[in-house]
């Protein structure tokens, strides 16, 4: 694993419920985090070069992966950051709908991350709304190349994943996700449809699973904001 100067520092924030959903079955993000929960993914953004999320995620919801209101702006601003970071949408078969939410907010660059799977009609389609549509792979992204990329190219430092639970996974099991935020919800969604915090095909085994260890715990009002480091 290449040391971090090499590539971002890697946060995921997510709001999970409390049997580990952070969606209902119908993917419908919605909002069932409260006000602080939002305040502190707003808060995350302002501290990252660059916010990347799922092509599902963008596809099923209204995301913009912005920095919100002028208050953040300014915060970035004094961090010497730039006003608004770059927006990353992760797409493997590049099936992303052009007509997607984020693509009619064009106030910071869009850049897809697919592979060579993409059909050239929809790598067309990408590149009249994106920025960049950027082959990562053949088959899979390999994502510590993109990482590393992002770096050196882009100059990305702070990398904020948005998920969704396929890409959390993919990227646990990469061990490229450094800090892990979490708000525990007040609220059961259940359903085996359900998306969890990781998806995909998981660890078979207990020895191999992804290990953390707890930075910080708080209780606000009714949720519970967790903060975890990758166990090196």
């Amino acid at each position: 694993m290449p040391p971090v100067g090499e590539r971002p520092f890697v946060l995921l924030n997510m709001a999970m419920t409390a049997d580990g959903k952070i969606a209902a079955a119908n993917r419908d993000l919605g909002s069932f985090g409260s006000d602080l929960d939002q305040q502190h993914l707003l808060e995350l953004r302002s501290t990252a070069d660059a916010i990347m999320a799922g092509a599902r995620t963008v596809d099923l919801n209204p995301v913009q992966l912005g920095p919100g209101p002028l208050r953040f702006r300014r915060l970035r601003l004094r961090q010497g950051l730039r006003e608004y970071p770059l927006r990353i949408v992760v797409s493997g078969s590049g099936s992303l709908n052009p007509q997607a939410e984020i693509f009619r907010h064009r106030y910071s660059p869009i850049l897809v991350l697919t592979t060579a799977r993409i059909r050239p009609a929809d790598a067309a389609r990408l590149r009249e709304v994106a920025d960049e549509v950027r082959i990562c792979g053949r088959e899979r992204i390999d994502f510590l190349e993109t990482l590393r990329w992002l770096r050196q190219a882009r100059g990305v430092r702070r990398l904020l994943v948005e998920g969704g639970g396929e890409l959390n996974a993919t990227l646990f099991r990469a061990n490229l996700i450094d800090e892990l935020h979490l708000t525990v919800c007040p609220v059961i969604f259940g359903g085996t449809q359900a998306p969890t915090l990781a998806d995909g095909r998981g660890f078979a085994r207990l020895n191999q699973a992804v290990s953390l260890k707890r930075m910080s715990m708080r209780r606000r009002g009714a949720e519970v904001f967790l903060i975890f480091r990758r166990s090196q």
